[in-house]
């Protein structure tokens, strides 16, 4: 899921150089949201990992 991340937030960048500021602050926020499931998921892995010892 972080591979999503990084795409969204280089597609960001790019657009946000080129001057297309909608679709930067778009990929921008996907970015952010997959960012944020991504850690959940990491920590909630984590805490079931632990439980299961």
């Amino acid at each position: 899921m972080m591979n999503w991340t990084l795409t969204f937030l280089i597609i960001a960048i790019v657009a946000a150089v080129l001057g297309y500021g909608g679709i930067a602050g778009a990929a921008t926020e996907m970015a952010k949201t997959v960012f944020i499931i991504s850690i959940a998921i990491w920590i909630a892995t984590v805490i079931f990992g632990v439980f299961r010892r």
